[in-house]
């Protein structure tokens, strides 16, 4: 069964990483290119900048932002084929450069993701 993995980029990639996605609008500072170790930047599913700027990881902010945040991805699914697609045959790790862990856009496009996963 494969699984669908969030990891923060500044952490060793892994043999069971499996297909790895960058899920941020910008690129993590301090990271090069060339030692990311991504598969794919998929910036499109990233939250809007009004989104993220109005969040700013406010743990009292945390439902509606992910309640906002799914709504704008119901409107970018098919950037989301690349995953759900892996997902099929391989594992996938979501990777995000915040160094909040709990409550960040990553934890909330999961969710999303597997509730898609399951439904398909």
């Amino acid at each position: 069964m494969t699984e669908l993995k969030i990891k923060r980029i500044y952490q060793s990639a892994a043999p069971d990483d499996g297909f790895r996605v960058l899920i941020d609008g910008l690129w993590p500072r301090g990271i090069r290119k060339d030692e990311a170790h991504i598969d794919l930047w998929l910036k499109e599913v990233a939250p809007s900048t009004q989104l993220r700027q109005w969040f700013q990881h406010d743990p009292e902010k945390w439902l509606e932002f992910c309640q906002r945040y799914h709504r704008e991805l119901d409107l970018k699914r098919d950037y989301l084929r690349p995953i759900l697609d892996s997902l099929k045959v391989n594992n996938v790790t979501l990777l995000y450069g915040s160094r909040e862990e709990k409550i960040n856009n990553a934890n909330a496009l999961r969710d999303y993701i597997l509730s898609l996963y399951n439904h398909e």
